[in-house]
């Protein structure tokens, strides 16, 4: 079994894009799919294709089980529980909820796979676009997309491991029994590398038929959040200049460089029908259109199934599809944007709209999982106008997508950086004043813990809370009922089938 994990660990490095006509169970040191890739990339058309390889891991919804960042990101903060059906249900996100980590059990499995499989992706691409039969503009263009992606999927694991193998180049399948970990900041000035590389080759504006395709907006974004997350005091008016690029030079109205602007409407942000708005920044696609089924279990899925896996469960009432029931939000998040202007649009009291019906009929709407406090997530929620009936199971193919970057997260990351630089001035109150007047909010001195509240606030769910406790060293005490323990918890251990005949070393809170 140890010679399955080393080969499967190759598998994931040696970039094979192809990788999707392999059996998951094919056990060989070298790939069938080798010999494929080396005749690939003839035209156009194929190069195309292999860009659209790089990109593909972002959705990543199914691999050893449900695979969705956003869903096991919610589990590790004080925004949700795990949830589910019981205590055993989703395992990973359990030990991540409750902090029982270890090398066996916990998220890290899949989290690993997807960011991997994009960068060996993206090595491929990058080491064949030189000699490939397409237009300087494309190849120019390609490779920028290529490396952005690369910065990306590094940028998601440098912040959930800290210590990993950095890959700038395909290698050979052998090759993955003596590679090392790098050290985080060789990882980062990678990142950085690769961003400030891709930023001029990338367009300002994409257009509708590109929708889903990174811009230089988007690359900007990154990079100015790539450099915050790193907490140098001394780099913090850059950060500010990166991000008053994308946000434009007056705070709440129209950025035409990028055509970015704050919509009127909070809640028309996460709407499907809201697709690639103007607060969009890096969205990540979603589509009911492959009409997936259980059958095809392994396939990258198109849908997002986390919308299913969030809804409450047996519900048999108005407005909502029945769901799984996990991740239920926190009574403490509940609490605090209780009286908030987004509250509606975040916060779905399933109890309250029960508590009528039982009133009524005496009867229950949906069925009390596991942790459930009666909320449920409404950004991402299953609703019924939203429930696929193009085929295959709806339950898979739901097509909500995910704005992983948007307008309201840059703009409030920008008077962070301003006030940590020293300059909490005019522009820093703007920014975040127009924050909070987009949802009819008075205006609060701009200062970090105002700006912290209103990042909890405005972006609840939506996967950063974690990142942001652990970055602003205030994970330990938000944490604390969960069972956080300072020093070890801030990231995941490397998998356990990683470390098995390679030189990988596990992260020492986790030996």
């Amino acid at each position: 079994m140890k010679r399955k994990y080393i080969t499967r660990a190759a598998y994931i490095f040696a970039g094979l894009y192809l990788c999707l006509s392999c059996s998951k169970d094919f056990i060989e040191v070298q790939p069938k799919a080798t010999a494929l890739e080396a005749n690939y990339y003839t035209n156009e058309a194929e190069v195309f294709a292999g860009l659209v390889s790089v990109y593909d891991p972002l959705g990543k919804e199914a691999g050893s089980t449900y695979s969705n960042k956003i869903g096991a990101l919610n589990s590790a903060s004080d925004d949700c529980y795990a949830g589910g059906g019981s205590s055993t249900d989703m395992s990973m996100w359990q030990a991540w909820n409750n902090f029982t980590l270890t090398p066996a059990n916990g998220p890290q499995v899949d989290l690993w796979a997807r960011n991997f499989t994009g960068i060996s992706r993206a090595n491929t691409m990058l080491s064949k676009l030189p000699d490939a039969p397409v237009s300087e503009a494309n190849r120019s263009r390609y490779t920028a997309e290529c490396k952005f992606l690369r910065a990306y999927y590094y940028f998601d694991l440098v912040r959930l491991f800290r210590n990993v193998p950095l890959f700038v180049k395909p290698i050979e399948a052998a090759e993955i029994y003596s590679v090392t970990q790098a050290a985080p900041e060789d990882v980062y000035k990678q990142i950085e590398l690769d961003l400030t590389d891709a930023i001029p080759a990338l367009p300002s504006i994409i257009q509708t038929s590109d929708n889903g395709r990174v811009s230089a907006g988007a690359a900007t974004a990154l990079l100015g959040k790539v450099i915050l997350f790193q907490n140098d005091e001394s780099r913090m008016a850059h950060v500010a200049e990166l991000f008053k690029d994308v946000n434009g030079p007056t705070p709440g109205q129209l950025n035409a460089k990028y055509n970015y602007n704050l919509l009127s409407n909070f809640g028309d942000i996460f709407s499907p029908e809201n697709k690639f708005n103007t607060e969009s920044i890096f969205e990540i696609v979603h589509t009911s259109s492959a009409k997936l089924g259980w059958g095809d279990w392994g396939k990258d899925f198109e849908g997002n199934v986390a919308v299913q896996m969030v809804g409450p469960r047996g519900y048999s009432g108005p407005i909502y599809v029945a769901g799984w029931g996990f991740n239920p939000i926190t009574e403490s998040l509940a609490a605090v944007i209780k009286n908030d202007p987004r509250y509606k649009y975040t916060v779905a009291n399933i109890d309250s709209i029960d508590a009528v019906n039982f009133a009524a009929t005496g009867k229950h709407l949906y069925e009390k999982g596991y942790q459930n406090t009666g909320y449920f997530i409404q950004k991402f929620a299953p609703l019924q106008k939203y429930k696929s009936t193009a085929g295959g199971n709806s339950e898979l193919n739901y097509p909500n997508d995910y704005i992983e970057i948007r307008l309201a997260d840059t703009y409030l990351m920008e008077a962070e950086a301003l006030v940590r630089a020293g300059d909490a001035s005019g522009r820093a109150q703007d920014l975040l004043d127009a924050v909070r007047a987009r949802v009819g909010l008075a205006s609060v001195a701009a200062t970090l813990d105002n700006i912290y509240n209103e990042r909890r606030l405005e972006l609840a769910t939506e996967g950063h809370r974690f990142f942001d406790l652990v970055r602003t060293k205030k994970a330990a005490t938000a944490l604390a009922f969960k069972g956080f323990v300072e020093g070890k918890h801030e990231i995941l251990p490397i998998p356990l089938a990683e470390l098995t005949n390679t030189k990988l070393v596990q992260n020492e809170a986790y030996k």
